[in-house]
């Protein structure tokens, strides 16, 4: 069977990324369900213009929103992001309606596909969170690690990331789990290689893997190891990303999988905050901390060129919500709220 292609989820990573995590407001559907179709249409308008730099742009819309913007039929594993408290580190749920991923092999491109896309949706929802990423010598983290070293190629990686015949309704679209961590590079680097080494599962100069037997329980490797009920291993795509502000000491890294099926990267984030067994938590965690955390479905280029319809109601609701917010507020003293004499602001 064939299936619908895929948006840009696996295109290589490039020099320069950029990650928009905006939320939408009450009445804004109607704005974003017209954006959504032009994207493509942005894009290459952006594109076009400097082929060689590879501009692609992944969209995804979280929970609530796909409910806001289509109803059901509903992608089926599509939920909010679930927050992790364990007793020694926490993954939050933040906000965030719809989520662009951005990449290319400039920046410059990023931002003026990013600058228009947030044009076309100036009122109607906001950016929360945004994350200018760069490309790190030889593809490594800013705790000087080789990142994406086990990410899946060729047919496992479509495999892995894109949805099949197990909900044929949404076959070429996918799930995305993102995280903003912040890292205490001095306390890391404080560390001895050998115990940087350990923590991760993996030699820094030359980015060799341990072998299993050589492996602390806690490493960053061993816990991310899932594997089916058929004793195979389940994977996902990683493109995550350095940033940071030197003046504001703020080194990070933005981790964004990508996965057929979204419980495989909610897995390893149980794995890596809870501990398997319990207890047994990431060591990277002690130097590392979540502060952001959402999950959204990725439709198919098909389906994002055409959207389904707007669920019943939906224009009814749109216009009731942007009166009322366009209404002035109802003064409480009986006044006409138009200021006081002398008061000369427009």
């Amino acid at each position: 069977m064939t299936h619908p292609e895929p948006q840009a989820i696996l295109a290589p990573i490039t020099e320069a990324a950029m990650f928009l995590t905006l939320t939408v407001e009450p009445g804004g559907e109607t704005v974003v369900r017209d954006l959504l179709p032009d994207v493509s249409g942005l894009r290459r308008s952006v594109g076009f213009r400097i082929p060689e730099a590879r501009l692609t742009c992944v969209t995804g819309i979280g929970s609530a929103l796909w409910d806001r913007l289509f109803g059901s039929p509903r992608p089926a594993s599509l939920h909010p992001f679930r927050e992790l408290r364990g007793p020694r580190h926490r993954a939050p749920s933040t906000p965030g309606d719809l989520l662009f991923h951005l990449r290319a092999h400039r920046l410059d491109l990023c931002f003026e596909l990013a600058r228009l896309i947030v044009e076309r949706l100036d009122g109607a929802a906001t950016v929360v969170d945004e994350i200018h990423g760069f490309r790190s010598f030889d593809q490594r983290d800013v705790l000087g690690f080789v990142d994406g070293t086990e990410n899946p190629e060729g047919a496992a990686a479509r495999d892995a990331v894109l949805i099949g015949d197990e909900d044929p309704s949404f076959a070429g679209g996918g799930y995305v789990v993102v995280q903003k961590y912040l890292h205490d590079l001095a306390a890391w680097n404080a560390l001895s290689v050998e115990d940087q080494e350990a923590a991760i599962g993996r030699t820094k100069l030359d980015d060799v893997e341990y072998p299993d037997e050589r492996k602390a329980p806690s490493s960053h490797l061993a816990l991310n190891v899932i594997e089916g009920p058929d004793g195979e291993q389940r994977q996902i795509l990683r493109h995550n990303m350095p940033f940071g502000r030197v003046g504001a000491a703020e080194y990070g890294t933005f981790f964004i999988g990508y996965a057929a099926d979204p419980a495989v990267t909610e897995q390893m984030l149980e794995n890596m905050f809870l501990g398997s067994p319990r207890g047994t938590t990431d060591r990277i965690l002690d130097f590392s901390t979540a502060v952001t955390g959402a999950l959204f479905f990725v439709p198919s280029a098909e389906l994002l060129d055409d959207p389904p319809a707007a669920p019943a109601g939906a224009a009814d609701e749109a216009t009731t919500a942007a009166a009322v917010a366009q209404e002035p507020p109802s003064p409480s003293d009986g006044s006409l709220a138009i200021g006081g004499l002398g008061d000369d602001r427009p």
